[in-house]
């Protein structure tokens, strides 16, 4: 089981289908796509000796060559590594030398500046996409698809590493290939028509929807930029029709943004997932207002890549049922090929409507942590994956997420959700972003304390924002503060840092 036999498939069935378009540009069919990825896998095993499991890390924004050499690296029986391309140098120095990469590939001219940084592992080659080596990859010899187990490893993703240093999270050819296939019944029905648009980082989510993708036929796009942009983002789905893209709530946002201030509609977008962080239920809301009923959502973890629950695009559009802003506000139900509960401290199943951390098991559930067995038993402890969020089911199997265990506030001895205060706040007119923290308190334990970005112009005070509390929230649960910040703190991937605004806390002296 290699999942470069996908593409393998789909170029035997559909060869002059176009594959691979760059802005405008089409770049690649699919007999040509698979043609290239055979001759760098044979580069790869014979010019560079590299043996199967070896693992080769990318690091680049998104680019057209993305794809191909992630099927070459397969082709080969070697471990895809793809590395944020907005890290540091030290941080992707960090994570080569914890893979042992035998190959870096990068874009641009490779200086003297990278082996310093990559000194730490002195047996790494490093080639880039824009120069003769890569060349001489590309015009090499093909050679056969390597076979590899199901239990092989595939692609080693590495965490954002918001609380700590970035793990390797070891996923199979298996895990993937369970994954692509639940893409059909609990996402999004793929077709031969659509076009992906690769607007989020290729190295995480919006390139592992390149499965299915690539199962059906479908072109895949990359943006000219390499990377999000709302106008180009238009151009491109009106260029190409039935565009499906996966997006970052906050890359919803400013897509939304832009098509109400030009007077779009989102002609030509078919599908939006949106995941990887959270969408509260004002956001969802103005999205669906903005570009109607395309939109998809995902919840899931590097350790269970985009498979622990999905809200469907019928449930986001059924405005006649009852408990319509409830289901809007979830994550939806449990992928299918998972299982999914909310557990106490013991493990043990709760029942529907009370809180606790949320478990998952199931084929797409990743193999452990790289070189990293103490990590990996605490994960995966009992035959379950414990992701460190925190939610509840309701009584028709709907999961809504309260927040990260971590960022549960307890005051008083009562747990307050951050989230839940955020959502109130969001509803001002005059709040963009929000991010609630916990305070050490002598008194209560934590206190609850707010940082909020004003729109542009905005006069919101704490005033009116304590007021849109006291009307919605129990008095215990308001922000004792407000502090009005220009932007919130964010990893490479979006997510707030609410570590770094807890760490102003204690440096400002606040409490």
């Amino acid at each position: 089981m290699n999942l470069a036999h996908l593409l393998a498939r789909t170029a035997r069935i559909f060869p002059e289908r176009p594959a691979l378009a760059f802005g405008d540009l089409e770049w690649s069919s699919y007999a040509g796509l698979a043609e290239r990825a055979a001759r760098i896998a044979g580069g790869l095993r014979g010019t560079m000796h590299l043996r199967a499991g070896d693992r080769v890390a990318l690091f680049m924004a998104n680019r057209p060559e993305y794809l191909e050499i992630l099927y070459a690296i397969w082709h080969a029986g070697l471990v895809a590594v793809p590395i944020n391309g907005r890290l540091h140098p030290r941080e992707v120095a960090r994570i080569v030398a914890d893979a042992a990469a035998s190959l870096l590939v990068v874009a641009g001219e490779v200086s003297d500046d990278w082996q310093i940084w990559i000194d730490c592992t002195p047996a790494l080659r490093i080639v880039s996409v824009d120069g003769a080596e890569y060349v001489q990859l590309v015009g090499g010899t093909p050679m056969p698809v390597v076979e590899r187990a199901r239990d092989d490893l595939a692609w080693l993703f590495y965490t954002s590493g918001t609380t700590g240093q970035p793990k390797g999270v070891m996923l199979s050819h298996g895990n993937l290939l369970a994954m692509t296939l639940a893409y059909f019944p609990d996402v999004d029905q793929a077709t031969a028509q659509d076009s992906i648009v690769y607007a989020a980082p290729m190295s995480h989510g919006a390139g592992m929807y390149n499965f299915p993708n690539v199962l059906v036929g479908a072109r895949h796009v990359v943006p000219e930029s390499g990377s999000f942009d709302p106008p180009e983002i238009v151009e491109l789905s009106r260029r190409y029709g039935r565009v499906t893209m996966f997006a970052a709530p906050t890359m919803v946002h400013r897509l939304v943004d832009h098509v109400a201030a030009s007077g779009g509609d989102g002609q030509g977008i078919r599908t939006i997932v949106y995941g990887g962080g959270p969408m509260y239920l004002a956001g969802i809301e103005r999205a669906i207002a903005v570009l109607g009923d395309r939109f998809v959502q995902i919840y899931g973890q590097g350790e269970s890549p985009m498979t622990i629950t999905a809200l469907s695009r019928a449930h986001l559009a059924d405005r006649r049922h009852p408990r319509y802003g409830e289901r809007i506000a979830s994550v939806g139900v449990a992928h299918s090929v998972v299982e999914v509960i909310v557990a106490d401290g013991q493990g043990q199943p709760l029942p529907p409507g009370e809180n606790g951390e949320v478990l998952v098991r199931g084929e797409t559930v990743m193999h452990g942590y790289w070189r990293n067995g103490e990590a990996s038993a605490e994960a995966l402890r009992g035959g379950w994956l414990h992701t460190g969020d925190v939610g509840s089911f309701d009584g028709d199997g709907f999961l809504t997420l309260r927040d990260r265990s971590k960022d549960v506030i307890i005051s008083g001895g009562t747990n307050i959700y951050p989230r839940e205060v955020e959502e109130v706040l969001l509803r001002c007119p005059g709040v963009a972003e929000v991010a609630v923290v916990g305070r050490p308190s002598a008194e209560w334990g934590e206190a609850v304390v707010a940082f909020v970005v004003r729109r542009p112009g905005s006069p919101v005070s704490d005033e009116e924002l304590d007021r849109l509390c006291l009307a919605a929230l129990a008095r215990y649960k308001r922000p004792r503060d407000y502090f009005f910040v220009s932007a919130l703190p964010k990893n490479n991937y979006g997510k707030v840092l609410k570590t770094e605004l807890r760490r102003r806390l204690q440096h400002s002296g606040e409490g």
